[in-house]
């Protein structure tokens, strides 16, 4: 007692099929194959995607660390 029985199993099935029906499983695993399929062929068109190229060069800020202090890293005595 406690597991799962093969008669729980054949209940729930039925319960299962009762409810949804053999069409509507049926129509829902394909539906799932569909979104998986639509999914791996959108995967596959990012990895052919040529990468985009800016259009004018990067420039970057030549600045040196520690010239400035940031309040919140001072130590304040209150009190």
């Amino acid at each position: 007692m406690g597991g799962a029985s093969i008669w729980h199993w054949i209940v729930v099935g039925l319960i299962v099929v009762l409810l949804f029906g053999r069409g509507k499983i049926s129509d829902l695993m394909g539906d799932v194959a569909k979104g998986i399929k639509a999914f791996k062929k959108g995967m596959s068109e990012d990895d052919t995607a040529k990468p985009v190229q800016p259009s004018e060069p990067v420039r970057t800020i030549d600045h040196q660390a520690g010239t400035q202090t940031n309040a919140a890293t001072t130590d304040h005595k209150v009190g």
